[in-house]
């Protein structure tokens, strides 16, 4: 007998009957099947019948969960916390004092802070974080483009090779890495498409840099985040102040789906893609199925569905969206969508992979 065929006779018998399931597994029935009545045969019948059935239903149900939209997002029931991972003080270029840093965004209701000085770890156990998560953490910019260190536990020590700071990162120095501004500077390219191509390790990029709407280039980088995507890379999308005067504040900030207001568990839930960047626009829900993906978003007039190389497929008017991929679109392996309120308020949901 057949090996899956045996199998499933064996299964389909234990069901029936554990002494058929014993002959089966002996090899009984390669040759002489146990003597049975026609009332046992069909019951054995039905019940093989039954466990076809069940066989079915369970490979279509695997079949389904293999295919659809891979949402990074998590349970309605799970809530946002808000925060901003770029930040600076006068221990770098920033005009306020840490404390008073921590006090202002406190005041703006903020959930958490990362204190992000140039080269420097700015120590948060004497602040007072007045209820906010204060996460450890600073910008690497000494001799290439600037990156930030993430819930560092030293700090990196910056090198001309790039990827020798996100290894060290990644695997003593503590933290994550996210690649800062990359279309600031006149010629729009602080940090060139190359580079990020080439570099390996980091979680994400900053798709919105506020404190760039006063410089030359900039503030925007998803088109550099479409091709990034496009061509296979993982990266999810920030949206920090990079605050050094007071009128750098509350510009653009990311809401994180995280059930403690634990440094670690906020950590996690970033590496994770469990937020979404915004500038203004709350969004309420997101729910996927199958390759269905619903937004709701009370403050949003319209959204946006984006796909490989910053191609638009849709545009919807209102405060719901629905949208349904389609598995067979050439050139489609992920669709990210954006929300557009009043005035400049956005928020940029982080990229849906097809399964297909």
């Amino acid at each position: 007998m057949l090996p899956c065929v045996r199998a499933f006779a064996l299964s389909a018998a234990f069901l029936y009957n554990r002494r058929m399931a014993l002959e089966l597994a002996r090899g009984g029935l390669a040759e002489e099947p146990p003597a049975i009545t026609m009332k046992a045969a069909h019951h054995m019948k039905n019940h093989v019948a039954l466990y076809a059935s069940f066989l079915l239903l369970l490979a279509a149900a695997s079949l389904a969960a293999a295919q659809g939209l891979e949402s990074p997002y998590l349970d309605a029931s799970v809530p946002w916390l808000r925060g901003n991972l770029h930040t600076h003080t006068t221990n770098s270029d920033g005009d306020k004092a840490p404390q008073a840093v921590v006090d202002a965004y406190a005041a703006l209701g903020y959930d958490f802070l990362m204190l992000s000085d140039h080269d420097r770890l700015t120590e948060t156990a004497p602040l007072d974080a007045k209820g906010m998560v204060l996460i450890p953490g600073a910008e690497i910019t000494g001799k290439g483009p600037h990156m930030l260190q993430v819930g560092a536990k030293t700090l990196a020590v910056p090198d001309k090779d790039r990827q020798v700071v996100i290894d060290k990162i990644n695997t003593e120095a503590g933290g994550f890495v996210i690649m800062n501004h990359p279309n600031w500077t006149a010629n729009f390219n602080h940090c060139d498409f190359d580079t990020l191509m080439k570099l390996q390790g980091y979680v994400g990029m900053e798709i919105y840099n506020g404190v760039v709407l006063f410089l030359e280039g900039s503030e925007l980088a998803t088109d550099k985040w479409d091709r990034l995507l496009a061509k296979g890379h993982r990266v999810w999308g920030f949206a920090n102040d990079d605050s050094h005067r007071d009128n750098h504040r509350a510009l653009g900030w990311s809401m994180v789906q995280c059930a403690s207001r634990n440094a670690e568990d906020i950590l996690a839930a970033m590496r994770a893609g469990h937020f979404y960047a915004s500038t203004g626009v709350k969004v309420d829900e997101i729910r996927t199925e199958g390759y269905t993906v619903t937004v709701k978003a009370a403050n949003a007039q319209c959204f946006r569905v984006y796909a490989d190389g910053g191609k638009m497929l849709a545009r919807i008017a209102g405060h719901e969206m629905s949208f349904t991929a389609k598995p067979d679109l050439k050139d489609c392996t992920y669709v990210r969508v954006e929300c557009y309120g009043e005035g400049d308020a956005l928020a940029w949901l982080q990229p849906m992979f097809l399964k297909k």
